[in-house]
């Protein structure tokens, strides 16, 4: 699995490109801003992009999916339990964002993403938003702002619960291996093991 990471935005979000080295074949999670500059790493890189992926509906995650779309042509996908956040990412942050293409598919508890020879399993993860979803790979995470090195998720926004976070982080991310590569919507990569034993938020 190759994984390229860009940091893009005010905000600093992690955007990933996932590919399969040996088709070339990639997603991109959480594509928040600078289209262009994903845009030209998507083709310097040489993939063929199959699915725009959003980890829930802030508008630090999605503002970039109207342009990927309108290049690439691939599905926009995300959890429905979102969609309205989606539709409003700025409400609650007093931020205006141009309205996104509305997204193709939603994604559900155990469904699996396939590009090339690559799998990515949909972990449902509510609390910071109430459609929050994990990627779950070979030994790798995409957690989105669930959990993060050192922090958790804020629930402060709208439709954040704290109570949710930390039942979802419980009982979805901690009791994964925890040799789990960690890969948050913000900040450094990190691991399942690493946050179980010294994140102050959640020991």
């Amino acid at each position: 699995m190759l994984i390229e990471s860009l940091s893009v935005s005010m905000f600093a979000t992690n955007c990933y490109l996932v590919a399969c080295p040996q088709t070339n074949e990639a997603v991109v999670i959480d594509p928040g801003a600078e289209s262009k500059r994903i845009i030209e790493k998507i083709k310097t890189m040489n993939l063929e992009l199959k699915y725009i992926i959003n980890t829930h509906g802030h508008i630090d995650h999605i503002g970039a999916n109207g342009k990927l779309k309108a290049e690439f042509q691939v599905p926009i996908m995300l959890s429905e339990k979102d969609l309205e956040l989606y539709h409003n990412p700025g409400f609650g942050l007093g931020l205006v964002l141009r309205k996104q293409p509305p997204p193709d598919s939603f994604l559900l508890e155990g469904n699996r993403i396939n590009f090339g020879k690559i799998s990515l399993q949909v972990i449902e993860t509510p609390g910071h938003t109430s459609g929050g979803i994990c990627l779950l790979g070979d030994s790798v995470l995409f957690c989105g702002d669930t959990l993060f090195a050192g922090s958790i998720g804020r629930t402060d926004l709208v439709d954040g619960s704290i109570d949710m976070l930390m039942k979802s982080i419980h009982e979805r991310l901690l009791t994964l291996p925890s040799a789990t590569t960690v890969y948050p919507g913000h900040g450094p990569v990190t691991s399942i093991g690493v946050e179980a034993a010294s994140n102050p938020f959640i020991i």
